[in-house]
């Protein structure tokens, strides 16, 4: 198929990644929640799009505030960005012996406990002052000082004298629903204690809460995965630009009819003349087993149904009705025509996990993005 790279890669598999849309989706979100300014999620290796391309891309439109999950991935973020005085946090907190980590790479930690608020107060008063977030857990019960902690930090604000808290946050749980009454209940807890713990920048919204209007945006927004191309909700029409295209290979095609079964399990069973092709993706590429018998993908044009089991290799599709199809075609198995959140909604999950498990086995080309 043109388009596909030729190399030592030899992949059957192509995914394509749009860094000017990737930019176009951060710009769009940063407009929608100004005057608040926009920082920029970037954990899980860029949502599996490649943490390099994605902050360097991101950085070149503006975004001065990135957050990873893991100290460890902030390590190879600061790397890749061109401007040290760019700010990146690490959203799972201090852990006990990394606080000379957070100078040495020039990051900040996101303090989720007191003890933790505690730690890096002391080692700021031997060591130097230095920024940190506070992170409150508003009702998500996960991350975040508990409501009985939050409270105790805004009667002693002095136990942050050692450090400047640059970012106090917080995350929402049912964003994704707007109407769900947990969203004003957060806002509410957050916004009460905002006044009464110090600190430089308030943020709230990732991405679906950008959505749910200016009481929560604060000083800053964090998007994460509506940069990618996910639906912020599913209420409203994606006004996010598609990111990802990936495309499989058809390596094999089978005239077939009945009573054949087709893959694992004999999991379909043929009831009339077809044909069937098969593509070189499986689970093991992150293409979601739980999409057997269920997903569709587009082939010139046409939906054509996956039929029996997605294997770790390999997967089938009902391609009767698309008769000139021949070996070599590619599939469009996410793409404009079929996007991850249909995925999604095919395997049952959310744009989420089809996007953080794409596979290494894929030929990775970008489009756009900075030279």
């Amino acid at each position: 198929m043109n388009g596909f790279p030729s190399g030592p890669a030899y992949a059957p598999a192509l995914l394509t990644i749009d860094l000017d849309a990737l930019a176009w989706n951060w710009r769009f979100l940063a407009d929608k929640a100004a005057p608040a300014k926009a920082a920029a999620v970037v954990k899980a290796n860029g949502y599996g799009l490649g943490s390099t391309p994605v902050v360097k891309t991101l950085a070149q439109a503006g975004c001065r505030l990135f957050f990873t999950a893991h100290l460890g991935e902030a390590i190879a973020v600061r790397g890749a960005l061109p401007d040290p005085e760019i700010e990146v946090g690490v959203l799972n907190g201090l852990l006990a012996g990394d606080e000379d980590a957070y100078p040495q790479h020039t990051l900040f930690p996101v303090l989720n406990d007191l003890s933790q608020v505690d730690r890096w107060a002391a080692y700021c008063a031997k060591n130097g002052a230095r920024p940190a977030a506070v992170q409150l857990d508003s009702g998500m019960t996960r991350l975040g000082l508990p409501a009985a902690e939050a409270e105790s930090l805004a009667a002693d604000p002095g136990r942050m004298a050692g450090f400047e808290c640059r970012y106090l946050l917080s995350h929402m749980a049912c964003a994704d629903e707007p109407d769900h009454p947990l969203n004003a209940a957060q806002q509410e807890r957050f916004a009460a204690l905002v006044p009464r713990i110090p600190h430089t920048h308030a943020m709230l919204a990732a991405s679906s809460a950008v959505f749910l209007g200016p009481a929560w945006h604060f000083d800053y927004i964090r998007p994460g995965v509506a940069l990618y191309g996910g639906r912020p909700n599913t209420l409203a029409p994606n006004p996010m630009r598609q990111v990802i295209k990936l495309e499989g290979k058809i390596l094999q095609i089978q005239d077939v009819d009945a009573p054949q079964t087709v893959g694992y399990g004999a999991g379909h069973r043929v009831e009339e003349p077809g044909r069937i092709a098969t593509i070189g993706v499986g689970y093991a590429d992150g293409y979601l087993r739980s999409l057997s018998n269920k997903a569709t993908a587009v082939l010139h044009g046409v939906s054509v149904p996956l039929v029996g089991r997605v294997s770790m290799d390999l997967t089938t599709f009902d391609i009767s009705a698309v008769p000139d199809a021949k070996v070599g075609d590619s599939v469009e198995l996410i793409g404009p025509s079929h996007t991850i959140d249909d995925l999604a909604d095919q395997a049952g999950t959310i744009g989420y996990e089809i996007l953080t498990s794409l596979g290494g086995r894929y030929a990775r080309r970008y489009v756009g993005g900075p030279q």
